[in-house]
């Protein structure tokens, strides 16, 4: 337990340490992402080495010619999908974040409200959603996402609405299913394993966290066959 307060701690005083970078890259948004990255990247640092978790990323072996190859990432992650991944922790938030360039993230409303923080988010573009006013908002939110989308950035979605614990499958909302058709775009599942060692609540534990890009599947796809892909390798 003793490990788990000193790793909280830990992550607190970075944040606070870094809270007038985020102040001074309010005046530019380039600026702000920048300052964002380092902030998230000096978290990873932490937790792995204050925290003892490693993370790997796995992307899908497809072929070409018959012959097996490693898809060229650069590809993968150039806003011509709609990432869906599976919420089990903020370690996967991180990771996503710091490796996906110009991506973006559908988060609570009241995320914005939190004070320097959410003026962070606000200033990368970050989305922020009222979740009580059902299908009004998801059109409001479909224009907002078009936006972004054109402007060439990268849409990351947690389908699951909120973190789950191991072994936990829920019904995804269906706001992605509107999405993807809205924008034509497919979809890229994101399996994950980080909730085994940084959890929502309880002791954090060492070891190697595994993030899972799988290949991707058309936006006609129904939710069964996105839960499934989301948890083809999760536990």
């Amino acid at each position: 337990m003793l490990k788990t307060f000193v790793f909280y701690f830990c992550l607190l005083i970075w944040f606070i340490i870094c809270t007038p970078l985020l102040i001074i890259g309010l005046i530019n948004e380039k600026l702000e992402r920048n300052f964002a990255l380092f902030i998230g990247r000096g978290a990873l640092l932490i937790v792995r080495l204050v925290g003892g978790i490693k993370y790997k990323i796995h992307y899908p072996l497809t072929n070409e010619n018959g012959i097996p190859f490693k898809h060229n990432i650069n590809t993968r992650l150039d806003g011509r999908a709609i990432i869906a991944a599976k919420h089990m922790s903020v370690l996967e938030i991180l990771i996503l974040f710091t490796h996906i360039p110009n991506a973006f993230f559908i988060i609570k409303r009241e995320l914005l409200w939190i004070p320097i923080y959410g003026w962070a988010f606000l200033k990368i573009k970050l989305i922020g959603v009222n979740r009580t006013r059902g299908a009004t908002n998801m059109k409001a939110l479909a224009q907002k996402v078009t936006k972004r989308i054109m402007e060439g950035r990268t849409l990351i979605i947690f389908p699951e609405g909120t973190r789950v614990k191991p072994g936990q499958h829920i019904q995804l909302k269906r706001g992605l299913l509107f999405l993807a058709e809205h924008l034509k775009l497919p979809i890229m599942p994101v399996g994950t394993d980080a909730g085994l060692y940084w959890p929502k609540k309880g002791k954090i534990k060492s070891g190697t966290a595994n993030l899972y890009f799988e290949t991707e599947i058309p936006s006609s796809s129904s939710l069964t066959e996105i839960q499934e892909a989301i948890n083809k390798h999760s536990c």
